[in-house]
């Protein structure tokens, strides 16, 4: 009778989830489709695109609109520069947030409550209220379209997130650690290296990953600090490329430098969404 009404109550629950299921296949559907048509566009002419035989391939696949996009279309070098700008920032930030957020955590002293609700409240500023302060200030240094410049910046808006998202883990770690290593005659510089920042890896990891698809995909910012296009990165070169388009004419190369630009954040997704899950989860459930 128990795994009767245990296999009825199993039923009810799957029934509950159809719904849910269905908006989830269909989401899925609309992503694959949307993709893949991208796909085939980069490997079509531009004749093609316009046509109703771009997905029959009758002259064969275009692998060169990649090889002109990377080359002409100088998606080189914005993908060069992103990649040396997310590089750097992100492990920046982890190198400034992540001992941060252990003291944070770890030691009492004055003002670390404050501390804690400053970098909380840093969360909730729009970037575009600070944009042009900082533009304004940016531009007297004479520091406008400066590489480094650009990296300070991605790192200092993303710090407040990192030391807040990374609070929680140290948090969830317990004390036996730290004074098994002060026995053992571990300075606390050592007990943080050496032991607390292996322990919160899973949520390195994950925090670094939202780093860095945030600082690939950042648009605005770059727009106004990185105007010329040597310094520019994949965002706003892309958006460039675009415009330039209507001109050209050049459609499948332009489908080509999207593809090129979306490969490292799906490869990111195809390698470490088991990651990303299993390290929100556990945050989760310790908190």
């Amino acid at each position: 009778m128990k795994k009767f009404e245990k296999l009825t109550l199993e039923k009810k629950t799957q029934i509950k989830l159809i719904p849910s299921y269905l908006i989830l296949s269909l989401w899925i559907i609309f992503t694959v489709v949307i993709i893949g048509w991208v796909v085939f566009a980069s490997l079509s002419t531009s004749s093609e695109i316009f046509s109703d035989h771009m997905f029959k391939f009758e002259t064969g696949f275009h692998f060169h609109n990649y090889v002109k996009a990377w080359n002409t279309q100088k998606v080189s070098v914005f993908f060069l520069n992103s990649l040396m700008y997310t590089s750097i920032s992100i492990v920046a930030i982890i190198l400034i947030a992540s001992p941060a957020a252990y003291v944070l955590s770890r030691f009492k002293f004055k003002g670390n409550t404050l501390a804690q609700n400053m970098f909380a409240s840093a969360l909730g500023i729009p970037a575009i209220m600070i944009i042009m302060p900082l533009f304004s200030v940016v531009s007297q240094l004479k520091l406008t379209n400066n590489r480094w410049m650009l990296i300070f910046l991605y790192i200092s808006m993303n710090v407040p997130f990192t030391i807040f998202y990374l609070l929680a883990f140290f948090k969830t770690l317990s004390t036996t650690y730290e004074e098994a290593a002060y026995i053992d005659g571990c300075s606390p510089m050592m007990t943080y290296w050496r032991i607390m920042f292996p322990l919160v890896q899973p949520g390195i990891v994950t925090v670094t990953i939202f780093n860095f698809i945030t600082i690939w995909n950042e648009y605005f910012m770059s727009l106004i600090f990185a105007s010329k296009t040597k310094v520019r990165p994949v965002a706003v070169g892309l958006y460039n490329m675009i415009q330039s388009m209507r001109y050209t004419g050049d459609w499948g190369g332009m489908f080509a430098s999207v593809i090129i630009v979306f490969f490292p954040t799906f490869l990111l997704y195809l390698f470490l969404s088991d990651r990303i899950i299993q390290s929100v989860t556990a945050g989760a459930i310790k908190g």
